[in-house]
């Protein structure tokens, strides 16, 4: 799905009493997004991308949201924005209907698409038409990162590689303050520097009371951000535990064959030895979560 970034705010003129009723009926809550008996297909598609899907995130996180392609990574965050609207069942964001997209809910969320076009115009020009549709929004962040991405604050769209173009979106992105973020691929088109450089620019300018929902092939990209993951397989949630869990209940590292035992749950050789996954023993010194690993393990029903 391309998206030509021109942000407009408006009911729809077709707007339904449903969405009126919802917006009265449902109170703010410390649960950000709560996804209920969700199904969803396509136009002109025989094939449900979700049926009865089912999924509650809090805030205050960083979401890693994984899954083979096909598995409705994208769909679920087209889903959350409000830009698709649900067969059956709902999807409900900081206690409004997103398929309704109030502006008061969307105010507080953005979303980063893997595809998209930025008209040619200057950055100045682009945040001057935008910043007032949020309320947060900071010229200082939206400097610092791209200082810290090492770009000047004086752009313009048409002379930027897509690289570079992707750098000042995620960076305007950060700058709306949103208490609600969602990113599809943010690291594709970024060189090998630019990525470490892109885990730097959210760490330190993320507002203090967002979420961030990462939908990604490119784990290495971003385990270290991460402190929920969410694995989708077969449009079913897998895997949805923080990084704090996975790591009390599982050991990563490298063993060799005679260290080979019962706790071992999943393995994968390499030059070194076997890739291991392990349950985490009464002794057991805290590891780092091998993303790439956990991933291969759940696809593969070894987790259960």
């Amino acid at each position: 799905m391309q998206c030509t970034i021109i942000v407009v705010h408006f009911r729809l003129k077709n707007e339904n009493k449903k969405c009126n009723q919802r917006k009265q009926s449902i109170k703010k809550k410390s649960l950000m997004i709560q996804v209920n008996e969700l199904t969803f297909s396509y136009p002109k598609s025989k094939h449900n991308v979700f049926e009865g899907l089912n999924l509650q995130l809090n805030e205050n996180r960083i979401y890693g949201l994984l899954g083979k392609n096909g598995m409705g990574k994208s769909t679920l965050l087209y889903l959350i924005a409000g830009l698709l609207k649900p067969k059956k069942g709902s999807v409900i964001v900081d206690g409004y209907t997103a398929s309704c997209r109030y502006p008061e809910m969307l105010e507080e969320l953005y979303i980063v698409p893997e595809e998209y076009d930025l008209p040619n115009m200057s950055l100045s020009k682009y945040a001057k038409i935008h910043e007032d549709f949020y309320p947060r929004f900071s010229e200082e962040v939206l400097e610092k990162c791209l200082t810290d991405f090492d770009m000047s604050v004086d752009v313009d769209f048409k002379q930027l590689s897509m690289g570079q173009k992707k750098k000042v979106y995620m960076s305007f992105a950060l700058a709306t303050g949103c208490r609600l973020l969602l990113m599809d691929e943010p690291t594709n088109g970024l060189d090998i520097p630019s990525k470490a450089l892109f885990r730097k620019v959210v760490a330190g300018n993320m507002a203090e009371d967002s979420s961030l929902i990462i939908s990604t092939h490119q784990v290495h990209d971003v385990e270290q951000l991460l402190d929920h993951i969410i694995i989708l397989d077969n449009s079913q949630v897998i895997v949805n535990a923080s990084t704090e869990d996975i790591t009390n209940d599982y050991t990563f590292g490298i063993r060799q064959s005679n260290e080979m035992d019962d706790s071992v749950l999943y393995a994968e050789p390499s030059i070194q030895g076997n890739n291991v996954i392990a349950r985490r023993q009464k002794g057991d010194n805290e590891t780092t979560i091998n993303l790439e690993l956990l991933f291969n393990a759940a696809t593969t029903g070894k987790l259960k």
